[in-house]
């Protein structure tokens, strides 16, 4: 019986102080990017919540390259998944001895990354990076709209 290699490695991040919305707008930046693109994007993103994320994805490359002996440039992000959380109740003192309950959301993100240089199948056109998905060649048509107008 032949055994397959493991490729995927994972971190669980669990009751993040972070909305579950506002980690997803990360989130869907990073889903599919190569470990030093997500990086780098990470780090420039203006958002609190990127640092949380950044020290998981840092996490699942060490938890890569320690359990499968993989290098950090082959690694990619396959998976990227946020859940709420339970929400941590808190009282406030207000006036006249009332009180006023906060509730702070937390999250529960998941982070996959997968070694695409163990990948059977290597699907190199969906990680590429000299030719990205999002990058179309389109030719734009832009009507004269200050002429087109009948007097």
């Amino acid at each position: 019986m032949l055994k397959k290699k493991k490729t995927e490695v994972c971190a669980l991040g669990r009751h993040i102080s972070l909305s579950a919305d506002k980690a997803r707008r990360i989130i869907d930046q990073i889903r599919g990017r190569s470990y030093q693109e997500t990086l780098m994007i990470l780090e420039l993103m203006p958002y609190k919540g990127c640092y949380p994320i950044f020290k998981l994805v840092y996490s699942a490359a060490a938890n890569a390259s320690s359990n499968m002996g993989s290098d950090e440039a082959n690694l990619v992000i396959s998976k990227a998944e946020v859940n709420e959380g339970t929400a941590a109740k808190k009282f406030k003192p207000r006036a006249r001895g009332r009180s006023y309950a906060i509730k702070k959301a937390t999250c529960h993100i998941t982070i996959v990354v997968k070694d695409i240089s163990s990948d059977e199948s290597k699907d190199i056109s969906f990680y590429s990076l000299k030719n990205p998905r999002w990058k179309k060649k389109t030719t734009m048509v832009y009507h004269d709209v200050y002429n087109s107008i009948v007097r």
